[in-house]
């Protein structure tokens, strides 16, 4: 089963399909895209203060 290789939390089979690189490496699942986007826009917001 293929997992996250940031967090190494399994994702689907469809998942991997769609988001994984050319070699095949999951940089990043739902949580982990999820998390740096929130990380992101908390930074980036803290900027405009």
């Amino acid at each position: 089963m293929p997992k996250c290789d940031h967090c190494d939390a399994h994702v689907s089979e469809r998942f991997a399909r769609v988001f994984a690189d050319a070699h095949g490496e999951i940089r990043a699942c739902i949580s982990c895209s999820a998390n740096a986007g929130i990380a992101e826009a908390s930074r980036e917001r803290a900027r405009q203060l």
